[in-house]
C-alpha cells in the first residue's frame, strides 16, 4: 500500500503549485478539502498564501479544525506547513488577532512597516 499525501485546499493560495511540485518528485498526492479524506491521510501538506484570520476562519467553516487536530495531535500524522499554511500551526497570529491551531507555543508576528525603509523584505512570487 503507498503512503497517501494530501495537501490541504482550505482555499488559501498555493496548492497547484505544491501539487505539481510533488508530482515532478514522482509523489502521488491528493488535494481536497474533506475531513473525510483528510482523516485518511499519512502525511499532510498545509500550504497556503494569505491573511491569517481569513485561513482559519476558512477551517474553521470548512469543519477541518477538529479532523486537523485529530490527526496531527491524536494520530500523530507528519504535516508540512508551507508558508501560512506553517503560521496557522502557532498558537495566535497578530495578522487579524486571531487564534491559530496550537500545535506549537509561538505568535506570528507582523512585519513592522517602518521596517520596509531600513531592509529589504523577502518577496517570492
Amino acid at each position: 500500500m503507498s503512503t497517501r499525501f494530501v495537501i490541504l485546499d482550505y482555499g488559501m493560495g498555493n496548492l497547484h503549485s505544491v501539487e505539481r511540485r510533488f508530482k515532478r518528485l514522482n509523489v502521488n498526492v491528493l488535494v481536497t478539502s474533506s475531513p473525510k479524506v483528510l482523516a485518511n491521510a499519512d502525511k499532510i501538506i498545509l500550504p497556503g498564501v494569505g491573511h491569517f484570520k481569513k485561513a482559519m476562519d476558512n477551517l474553521s467553516s470548512m469543519h477541518l479544525v477538529d479532523t486537523l487536530n485529530e490527526c496531527v495531535i491524536g494520530k500523530k500524522i507528519p504535516v508540512l506547513g508551507i508558508c501560512l499554511g506553517m503560521q496557522i500551526m502557532a498558537r495566535y497570529g497578530e495578522e487579524g488577532d486571531c487564534e491559530g491551531l496550537d500545535w506549537f507555543d509561538a505568535k506570528v508576528a507582523k512585519f513592522d512597516v517602518s521596517d520596509y525603509l531600513k531592509f529589504n523584505v523577502p518577496h517570492i512570487g
